[in-house]
């Protein structure tokens, strides 16, 4: 069974691998071209520089995958795991704890062997194409804040769900879905309030006339939203962008102040309206409840191949503490669900289409998040040419030439 996972293991990754070549192999055929809609608003100089970009991100991507491929290897099969398991069991303290450790350390030892490749990416690639703000520092300073607020969810999080599993031997699985269901909502309730301002300022747009714009925008959606702020990104990036966060009464939109200086007002009212859409036909709730549906199926289908002793000879190995067959379960279940991902895709790019038209509906205005889109794409270097393929595998938006087809159709 070791062979035939190690060979399921080696066809994924060979397949992920080809997707990565025939897109960029795409992007080398076409990439000159500049897409339709797109003549006016990017020039042959910023098309080859876009290309540029994708090449060297695609690039730096590759020798991350086949590095932390390569450490997966050797930690899987040829036999580390049983080694670091038996370490965690010498270290004092209850089965919790040394659970808690389990994963806080290998995730401190993950973060610790990538750091090169994020530096690398940081500090080379983002600077060369213009977008690096972060010093050092700031970089060293968010590093330190995320590891600590990772280390103590993740600590509330396994502590709860191993006490649980004690406590409930035949029934974990629905408590423990039950508190990560739970925890989950909280966590919407809590992070824009508690979480995102240890790294970003957030204050009101500032932009004269722009707030106003933007409540009337949502009086005609019909919907209230806590507040529309702005965010420095620029401290860090200038890559723009603008997300919905929050559940309830304390759901907002968030602006990069690098989109504000980059947009018309017409066209961030269009942003909103597009995120708004999301909300207004129900996809976020509907995601919800699907991610916490497949949570329990998944929750139940742990608890069934854990109580199994054949679990760790699929790797084989002979015996492992709880928390290293979850790691085998997880690898396992990397692997059985990777054929889904086109599904998952696809069925996101249907709501971000269908977020399209609702914000062209309610502002009546398609062409101005067409043209919303076109910076967007043109000031974030983002692939103009992805394969067709390729696309249908991993991207949740639609291209946006593809998006541009669309809202000028409706237009």
């Amino acid at each position: 069974m070791k062979l035939l996972f190690f060979s399921l293991f080696v066809l994924t990754t060979a397949f992920t691998y080809w997707l990565r070549h025939i897109n960029l192999a795409h992007l080398n055929k076409h990439g000159a071209v500049v897409p339709a809609g797109f003549e006016d608003a990017i020039s042959q100089d910023k098309l080859n520089k876009t290309v540029d970009y994708t090449f060297a991100t695609s690039r730096l991507g590759l020798w991350e995958s086949l590095f932390d491929n390569l450490l997966l290897v050797i930690f899987l099969f040829g036999g580390l795991l049983a080694r670091y398991d038996a370490f965690i069991a010498t270290l004092g303290g209850s089965a919790i704890i040394k659970a808690i450790l389990f994963f806080i350390c290998l995730s401190w030892l993950q973060t610790l062997l990538e750091l090169p490749f994020t530096l690398y990416s940081t500090f080379v690639v983002e600077a060369r194409f213009g977008f690096n703000t972060m010093t050092l520092r700031l970089w060293l300073v968010d590093l330190l804040k995320s590891q600590a607020i990772g280390a103590v969810l993740t600590g509330l999080l396994l502590g709860v769900a191993f006490a649980l599993i004690g406590w409930s031997p035949l029934h974990w699985w629905l408590w423990v879905w039950a508190f990560l269901a739970l925890f989950s909502l909280f966590m919407m309730f809590i992070s824009p309030y508690l979480i995102e301002p240890l790294f970003n300022k957030f204050e009101p747009v500032t932009e004269p006339g722009l707030a106003e714009e933007i409540g009337a925008m949502m009086a005609r959606a019909g919907l209230q939203v806590g507040s529309v702020v702005q965010m420095d990104a620029s401290k860090r990036s200038k890559h723009s962008n603008a997300y919905f966060t929050g559940i309830g009464k304390v759901k907002r939109i968030v602006l990069f102040d690098t989109l504000i200086k980059q947009m018309s007002h017409a066209e961030i009212v269009a942003v909103l309206a597009h995120e708004i859409g999301h909300w207004k036909l129900g996809h976020v709730r509907k995601r919800l409840l699907v991610a916490e549906l497949v949570a329990l199926v998944v929750s139940y289908g742990a608890f069934v191949a854990l109580a199994w002793s054949g679990l760790p000879g699929l790797l084989g190995y002979t015996a492992l503490s709880l928390p290293a067959r979850l790691v085998v379960l997880a690898f396992i279940g990397s692997l059985i669900s990777f054929p889904l991902a086109p599904l998952f895709s696809w069925l996101s790019r249907r709501d971000e289409y269908g977020a399209d038209c609702f914000a062209a509906d309610i502002t009546g205005d398609p062409e101005a998040l067409a043209t919303a889109l076109i910076k967007l794409s043109a000031e974030n270097l983002s692939n103009l040419h992805p394969h067709p393929f390729y696309a249908a595998w991993y991207y949740s938006h639609p291209p946006v030439v593809e998006r541009l087809n669309q809202l000028r159709t409706l237009a």
